[in-house]
């Protein structure tokens, strides 16, 4: 996929972008699954952050590379220049493509081996390391199954000089301000002020 927007005339390219489309499904159904078996008494919440976690880009490009994906990929001259971020971005869309093909292949009960042995196994100390934590993703997935809307962000200051600059942050739900967040970069306020929102929100139910 990464190739395919440089391609000259005439030059075929091939793109896995339905392998991955069908690969983050299966993904999310198996390690949805496997949470509900292994944590009976996490309510929703609890399993949603759960597998945001364990379902992260981070996570999953720390898995690709354990696998060896990242020696079958060819790069575009955009993912290169983009930088380690663009280019982890490739290796985990990449690793949901061969889960989809897996399931193409084999069936769910083989894609299931393997995202339980291959991204599953050590699914322990991942969730003992919450770095990875996404809670955007998590307040998001919570919001659209409770309330059927989306949070909004936004930037209500900014201090400090140009160079040293904290952003803060609030999450609106339905109009009504549930959390406040403070960062360095306006991606970090967002992400204190989706997990203030997410305690807030977990308060009342």
């Amino acid at each position: 996929r990464s190739t395919l927007g440089e391609l000259r005339p005439g030059e075929v390219g091939v793109t896995y972008e339905r392998l991955e489309f069908l690969g983050d499904s299966v993904l999310a159904l198996v390690t949805s699954v496997y949470l509900v078996d292994n944590f009976p008494d996490d309510d929703e919440g609890g399993l949603t952050q759960k597998k945001s976690l364990l379902v992260s880009k981070n996570v999953l490009t720390k898995k690709a590379d354990e696998i060896g994906i990242r020696d079958f990929i060819i790069l575009s001259d955009n993912a290169m220049k983009g930088g380690v971020a663009a280019q982890d971005s490739v290796l985990s869309a990449a690793l949901e493509a061969v889960i989809g093909a897996i399931y193409l292949d084999g069936g769910l009960e083989y894609a299931r081996t393997f995202i339980e042995s291959r991204i599953l196994g050590d699914m322990d100390e991942i969730l003992e390391h919450r770095d990875h934590i996404n809670y955007k993703s998590i307040l998001q997935e919570w919001t659209q199954s409770k309330y059927r809307t989306y949070p909004l962000y936004r930037v209500r200051s900014t201090a400090g000089p140009e160079h040293d600059k904290i952003f803060l942050v609030e999450v609106k739900i339905g109009g009504r301000v549930v959390g406040k967040g403070r960062g360095k970069s306006k991606k970090d306020a967002e992400q204190m002020a989706a997990k203030e929102g997410l305690n807030e929100l977990r308060k009342h139910h």
